[in-house]
């Protein structure tokens, strides 16, 4: 299994910006006291296994479920496809088998009250990760008294720290001293709360600061590398040298951007300033290699870890908070070679 991590290890260069915890090397024990671990069955839904971001995360979520004594033939994981419909499908098909709980990443979290209702009316309790239900659903379930509960981590947090990085550059992003910042935001899903979030933070903590922006392109790429890439070579060759900041939702897209950043021979952290979220792996790797100048990172195994505990809260009949937030971190050339190495 993968290193235990609770947060972040954080420079000393970055603590006062940042509100994560220290890095600690070992989590407190779980007590699993009143649990049969070894018949116990779990259902996981996640949105799509093409996702990055989420493969880690899944990975992440049953190695540590397996590390805690629950067998993983008892752990049963389904791939949603990005098709709400299949995905529900598969939850039915969970509670038919009448799994103890469910740990589940929504297609649409539009769809969180619908499937809610499934599997409380089962007797299931649902933890819901990745994609926030909105607000009015995570009220009904202290209302209502139901079991779900949503870990995750606040995106407006991953918005400001994409802007705040930019904002730490030695000329605030404005490369061409114009005065203004102009940049391109690659978004993922529009309808996500996370690109929501990103997408308006991200520019707000520049404007929070007194900068001068201009939008010059705001365009949907799902998350998806390659259309990252195109969405970057177009935009490209429609602004040329006007582009002083790509913002990208995610590092998938945002290492499509950087392809079509060098093809163009631009030159990352000298003319053009590259940003994207989740730290990959490829992602630090260019950062240290200077072709990408930060991303935020998404703590899938804080989360995972997270989220599995929530789920033995469940099981032992223990009180469940409905909302439990993971802290992101910010990952510049002054620390990517740590990250990338306690990610390993």
């Amino acid at each position: 299994m993968k290193k235990k991590i609770v947060a972040m290890l954080l420079t000393a260069a970055m603590a006062t910006s940042m509100a994560v915890p220290a890095f600690a090397a070992e989590e407190a024990p779980i007590d699993l006291t009143g649990i049969d671990v070894e018949n116990t069955t779990i259902g996981i839904a996640i949105y799509q296994f093409a996702d990055n971001f989420m493969t880690l995360y899944r990975e992440e979520l049953v190695d540590y479920l397996v590390s805690l004594g629950f067998k993983e033939s008892n752990i049963m994981v389904q791939d949603g496809k990005n098709d709400q419909a299949e995905q529900t499908n598969q939850i039915n098909n969970f509670i038919t088998a009448g799994v103890d709980v469910m740990i589940l990443n929504l297609v649409q979290s539009s769809s969180a009250p619908q499937v809610t209702d499934l599997c409380n009316e089962a007797g299931i309790p649902v933890v819901y990760i990745n994609r926030q239900p909105d607000e009015a659903e995570s009220d009904r379930w202290v209302a209502e008294g139901i079991k779900a509960t949503y870990v995750g981590a606040d995106a407006r947090q991953s918005g400001t720290f994409q802007g705040e990085i930019v904002l730490e550059t030695a000329n605030k992003g404005d490369i061409n001293g114009d005065g203004k910042i102009s940049y391109i935001m690659v978004q993922g899903d529009p309808e996500n709360v996370d690109a929501q979030y990103r997408t308006e933070f991200s520019v707000k903590a520049l404007t929070d600061a007194g900068m001068e922006v201009e939008e010059l392109l705001l365009q949907r790429g799902d998350w998806d590398q390659a259309k990252g890439q195109q969405i970057v070579q177009d935009a490209l060759t429609q602004f040329g040298d006007q582009i002083e900041v790509v913002f990208c939702n995610n590092d998938a897209m945002g290492l499509g951007a950087m392809q079509s950043i060098l093809a163009a021979g631009r030159v990352v952290n000298e003319d053009i300033y590259l940003l994207g979220v989740d730290a990959l792996t490829d992602a630090l790797d260019n950062i240290i290699a200077g072709n990408y100048t930060g991303t935020v990172f998404n703590d899938h195994i804080s989360q995972a870890h997270e989220a599995a505990n929530e789920a033995i809260k469940f099981l032992k009949g223990e009180e469940v908070a409905p909302i439990n937030m993971v802290d992101y971190a910010k990952v510049t050339t002054d620390n990517a070679a740590e990250v990338l190495e306690m990610l390993k």
